[in-house]
């Protein structure tokens, strides 16, 4: 795989073209509507225990923040962490989210451990990087998600059972089976695989414990 710092700072280039273009909107993070966005984070956060009244979340590559929005709209109580690796993303979410129930922040240094995890779009534009490289990406990221996660985290990756005519060469095509076999051996044994809602994509919930 090539330097993991030279593939996230492709990454980082192509989003931040977004925001310059379309500013703090759902384009500027590659999606197609505010409706398919916010039908992502009805599937990741079902990762959270309905019997949580006080959480602490972790927002990986949270681009300009439109997550703490939504979950503002649905929980009297957490604490939010954004990361994100452009600059000018957390910019942008400090300007339009800035409060006491958050922390925003681009340097993986001050990442620490939460009772959840959550990871939207993340591994979606792999753009010119073979699809086994970014497998391989997609895998160690995940390898970090599990690691800062305490009670559990969510995932989601368009899948390989996309129309073909509508699959574009610069995304990534995951194998739903594939990762719900590779969380089910090395992160939990309650592993939940969503593929039930009208997105050509999957969520993956991983909860620990028993």
């Amino acid at each position: 795989m090539k330097d993991i710092n030279t593939l996230i700072k492709d990454a980082t280039d192509y989003y931040e073209e977004k925001l310059k273009k379309y500013g703090p909107t759902f384009q500027s993070v590659d999606w197609n509507s505010k409706e398919s966005q916010e039908l992502r984070f009805d599937q990741l956060i079902k990762v959270i225990d309905k019997s949580d009244d006080n959480f602490s979340i972790l927002d990986y590559g949270c681009g300009y923040g439109a997550l703490y929005l939504y979950l503002k709209s649905k929980f009297p109580k957490f604490y939010y962490y954004g990361y994100d690796a452009s600059d000018a993303m957390i910019e942008k979410a400090i300007s339009l989210n800035s409060n006491t129930q958050c922390n925003w922040f681009s340097d993986p240094i001050n990442l620490i451990k939460t009772d959840y995890v959550v990871a939207s779009g993340l591994f979606n534009v792999k753009q010119s990087y073979h699809h086994d490289e970014w497998n391989e990406y997609a895998i160690d990221t995940l390898l970090s998600l599990n690691t800062l996660a305490v009670k559990g985290f969510a995932f989601n990756l368009l899948t390989k059972y996309s129309e073909k005519v509508r699959m574009k060469n610069n995304l990534f095509y995951a194998d739903p089976l594939f990762f719900f076999d590779y969380c089910k051996k090395n992160f939990s044994r309650n592993i939940a695989l969503l593929h039930d809602y009208s997105l050509y994509e999957f969520t993956i919930l991983v909860r620990k414990g028993n």
